[in-house]
Protein backbone atom coordinates (compact mmCIF):
# COMPACT_ATOMS: atom_id res chain seq x y z
CA UNK A 1 0.00 0.00 0.00
CA UNK A 2 1.30 3.11 -0.99
CA UNK A 3 -1.26 5.83 0.19
CA UNK A 4 -0.39 9.78 1.00
CA UNK A 5 -3.46 11.38 3.19
CA UNK A 6 -3.75 14.94 4.36
CA UNK A 7 -6.28 16.91 6.10
CA UNK A 8 -9.26 14.54 5.59
CA UNK A 9 -11.76 13.77 7.39
CA UNK A 10 -12.54 10.14 8.67
CA UNK A 11 -16.01 10.15 10.11
CA UNK A 12 -18.59 7.02 10.47
CA UNK A 13 -16.07 4.57 8.86
CA UNK A 14 -14.52 1.00 10.12
CA UNK A 15 -11.18 0.53 10.13
CA UNK A 16 -10.76 -2.25 12.42
CA UNK A 17 -10.13 -3.98 9.15
CA UNK A 18 -8.10 -1.83 7.10
CA UNK A 19 -4.47 -3.25 6.03
CA UNK A 20 -1.78 -1.59 5.47
CA UNK A 21 -2.37 1.49 7.68
CA UNK A 22 1.17 1.77 9.08
CA UNK A 23 2.57 2.42 5.85
CA UNK A 24 0.13 5.20 4.72
CA UNK A 25 2.21 8.50 4.77
CA UNK A 26 0.52 11.79 5.91
CA UNK A 27 0.89 15.32 4.19
CA UNK A 28 -0.49 16.84 7.49
CA UNK A 29 -3.11 16.21 10.40
CA UNK A 30 -6.44 14.85 9.92
CA UNK A 31 -9.57 13.94 11.73
CA UNK A 32 -10.66 11.02 13.27
CA UNK A 33 -14.14 11.10 14.47
CA UNK A 34 -15.42 9.37 17.44
CA UNK A 35 -17.83 7.37 15.85
CA UNK A 36 -14.68 6.31 13.47
CA UNK A 37 -13.01 5.09 17.07
CA UNK A 38 -16.23 3.47 18.36
CA UNK A 39 -17.14 1.73 14.83
CA UNK A 40 -13.51 0.45 14.83
CA UNK A 41 -13.87 -0.94 18.38
CA UNK A 42 -10.09 1.03 18.86
CA UNK A 43 -8.83 -1.37 16.64
CA UNK A 44 -6.86 0.97 14.30
CA UNK A 45 -3.38 0.90 13.92
CA UNK A 46 -1.73 3.26 16.58
CA UNK A 47 1.11 4.61 14.15
CA UNK A 48 -1.74 5.33 11.81
CA UNK A 49 -3.52 7.21 14.47
CA UNK A 50 -0.63 9.44 16.15
CA UNK A 51 0.80 10.26 12.33
CA UNK A 52 -2.57 11.39 11.82
CA UNK A 53 -2.38 13.63 14.64
CA UNK A 54 -4.16 11.93 17.14
CA UNK A 55 -2.95 12.65 20.87
CA UNK A 56 -0.06 10.37 22.22
CA UNK A 57 -2.09 9.80 25.59
CA UNK A 58 -5.20 8.95 23.96
CA UNK A 59 -4.02 6.76 21.34
CA UNK A 60 -2.11 4.76 24.56
CA UNK A 61 -5.58 4.42 26.19
CA UNK A 62 -7.79 4.27 23.09
CA UNK A 63 -9.22 0.46 23.76
CA UNK A 64 -9.88 1.12 27.43
CA UNK A 65 -12.11 4.19 27.21
CA UNK A 66 -14.33 2.54 23.97
CA UNK A 67 -14.26 -0.84 25.93
CA UNK A 68 -14.04 -0.25 29.76
CA UNK A 69 -13.36 3.42 30.56
CA UNK A 70 -10.38 3.80 33.73
CA UNK A 71 -10.87 5.48 36.51
CA UNK A 72 -8.26 7.97 37.74
CA UNK A 73 -7.84 9.69 40.62
CA UNK A 74 -7.87 13.51 40.15
CA UNK A 75 -4.47 15.27 40.58
CA UNK A 76 -2.95 18.91 41.49
CA UNK A 77 0.03 19.86 39.43
CA UNK A 78 2.40 21.22 41.63
CA UNK A 79 6.06 23.02 39.83
CA UNK A 80 8.20 26.16 38.90
CA UNK A 81 7.32 28.48 36.16
CA UNK A 82 10.84 28.18 35.14
CA UNK A 83 10.13 24.28 33.90
CA UNK A 84 6.31 25.17 32.27
CA UNK A 85 6.95 23.29 29.31
CA UNK A 86 7.23 20.39 31.03
CA UNK A 87 4.28 20.72 33.45
CA UNK A 88 2.12 22.52 30.21
CA UNK A 89 2.51 19.17 28.73
CA UNK A 90 1.85 16.82 31.09
CA UNK A 91 -1.21 18.52 32.20
CA UNK A 92 -2.67 18.46 28.39
CA UNK A 93 -1.73 14.88 28.07
CA UNK A 94 -3.01 13.78 31.40
CA UNK A 95 -6.86 16.05 30.42
CA UNK A 96 -6.48 14.01 26.96
CA UNK A 97 -6.34 10.69 28.78
CA UNK A 98 -9.20 12.14 30.78
CA UNK A 99 -7.66 12.22 34.33
CA UNK A 100 -9.06 15.18 35.78
CA UNK A 101 -6.13 18.03 36.74
CA UNK A 102 -5.07 21.49 37.18
CA UNK A 103 -2.27 23.41 37.62
CA UNK A 104 -1.47 27.42 38.93
CA UNK A 105 -1.21 29.64 37.41
CA UNK A 106 -3.08 28.94 34.01
CA UNK A 107 -6.31 27.70 36.33
CA UNK A 108 -6.36 30.00 38.59
CA UNK A 109 -9.53 32.59 38.46
CA UNK A 110 -9.02 36.61 38.97
CA UNK A 111 -9.37 37.99 41.92
CA UNK A 112 -8.12 35.25 44.28
CA UNK A 113 -5.48 35.79 46.47
CA UNK A 114 -2.60 33.70 45.03
CA UNK A 115 -2.69 31.28 47.71
CA UNK A 116 -5.77 30.75 48.17
CA UNK A 117 -6.47 29.45 44.62
CA UNK A 118 -3.34 27.47 45.07
CA UNK A 119 -5.01 25.70 48.21
CA UNK A 120 -8.55 24.98 46.87
CA UNK A 121 -7.77 22.19 44.41
CA UNK A 122 -5.56 20.98 46.70
CA UNK A 123 -8.15 20.31 48.53
CA UNK A 124 -10.19 19.18 46.58
CA UNK A 125 -7.91 16.76 44.71
CA UNK A 126 -6.68 13.44 45.29
CA UNK A 127 -3.47 13.30 44.56
CA UNK A 128 -0.17 16.07 44.33
CA UNK A 129 2.03 15.28 41.48
CA UNK A 130 5.24 17.32 42.36
CA UNK A 131 7.57 18.33 39.29
CA UNK A 132 11.07 17.05 41.62
CA UNK A 133 13.42 19.49 39.14
CA UNK A 134 15.82 21.78 40.34
CA UNK A 135 13.73 25.14 40.00
CA UNK A 136 10.32 23.86 41.60
CA UNK A 137 12.74 21.94 44.58
CA UNK A 138 14.10 25.68 45.22
CA UNK A 139 10.36 27.21 45.17
CA UNK A 140 9.10 28.18 48.10
CA UNK A 141 5.24 27.50 47.46
CA UNK A 142 6.22 24.28 45.95
CA UNK A 143 7.96 23.00 49.63
CA UNK A 144 4.88 24.19 51.05
CA UNK A 145 2.88 21.88 48.58
CA UNK A 146 4.69 19.09 49.52
CA UNK A 147 4.41 19.61 52.97
CA UNK A 148 0.80 19.89 53.00
CA UNK A 149 0.50 16.56 51.14
CA UNK A 150 3.21 14.93 53.97
CA UNK A 151 0.52 15.94 56.34
CA UNK A 152 -2.37 14.70 54.47
CA UNK A 153 -1.44 11.23 54.16
CA UNK A 154 -0.41 11.33 57.71
CA UNK A 155 -3.77 12.34 58.40
CA UNK A 156 -5.54 10.33 55.84
CA UNK A 157 -3.42 7.34 55.26
CA UNK A 158 -3.36 7.22 51.89
CA UNK A 159 -0.95 8.01 49.37
CA UNK A 160 -1.31 11.46 48.17
CA UNK A 161 2.01 12.28 46.85
CA UNK A 162 3.38 11.88 43.46
CA UNK A 163 7.26 13.19 42.44
CA UNK A 164 8.48 12.73 39.16
CA UNK A 165 11.71 14.83 38.11
CA UNK A 166 13.07 16.45 34.92
CA UNK A 167 16.63 16.37 35.91
CA UNK A 168 18.86 14.73 38.55
CA UNK A 169 19.45 17.36 40.86
CA UNK A 170 16.38 15.47 43.69
CA UNK A 171 18.59 12.41 43.79
CA UNK A 172 22.13 14.35 43.60
CA UNK A 173 21.68 18.09 44.98
CA UNK A 174 18.87 18.83 47.19
CA UNK A 175 19.37 18.67 50.80
CA UNK A 176 16.13 19.38 52.48
CA UNK A 177 14.14 17.61 55.43
CA UNK A 178 11.53 16.25 53.24
CA UNK A 179 14.29 14.83 51.19
CA UNK A 180 13.86 11.37 52.85
CA UNK A 181 10.11 11.16 52.98
CA UNK A 182 9.93 12.19 49.04
CA UNK A 183 12.97 9.72 47.98
CA UNK A 184 10.56 7.19 50.07
CA UNK A 185 8.15 7.06 47.61
CA UNK A 186 8.98 5.54 43.81
CA UNK A 187 10.32 8.97 42.02
CA UNK A 188 9.00 9.17 38.08
CA UNK A 189 11.40 9.66 35.39
CA UNK A 190 10.46 12.08 32.93
CA UNK A 191 14.50 12.97 32.56
CA UNK A 192 13.65 12.05 28.73
CA UNK A 193 10.57 14.12 28.63
CA UNK A 194 11.89 15.65 24.91
CA UNK A 195 12.21 12.45 23.47
CA UNK A 196 8.75 11.07 22.25
CA UNK A 197 9.26 7.23 23.40
CA UNK A 198 10.98 8.21 26.60
CA UNK A 199 8.11 10.78 27.46
CA UNK A 200 5.71 8.01 26.02
CA UNK A 201 6.97 5.42 28.63
CA UNK A 202 7.19 7.43 31.59
CA UNK A 203 3.52 9.08 31.23
CA UNK A 204 1.91 5.23 30.73
CA UNK A 205 3.92 4.24 33.94
CA UNK A 206 2.33 7.54 35.69
CA UNK A 207 -1.16 6.80 34.14
CA UNK A 208 -1.10 3.39 36.06
CA UNK A 209 0.25 4.90 39.19
CA UNK A 210 -3.16 7.40 38.90
CA UNK A 211 -5.55 4.41 37.64
CA UNK A 212 -8.38 4.60 40.72
CA UNK A 213 -8.64 1.79 43.29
Amino acid sequence: MNCLLGAISLDAVDLSEAKGLDSVRHAGPSSIGADTIYLSRARICEAFLRDAGVPDGLVTFLKSLVVSPIEYYSCFISYSDKDKGFPQRLHADLESAHVRSWFFPEDARWGKGVWGAIDEPIRKYDKLIVICSENSLQSGPVLREIERALRREDAEGKNILFPVRIDDYLFEKWEHPFKSDVLSKVVGDFRQWRNRDGYRRAFRRLLGALEAD
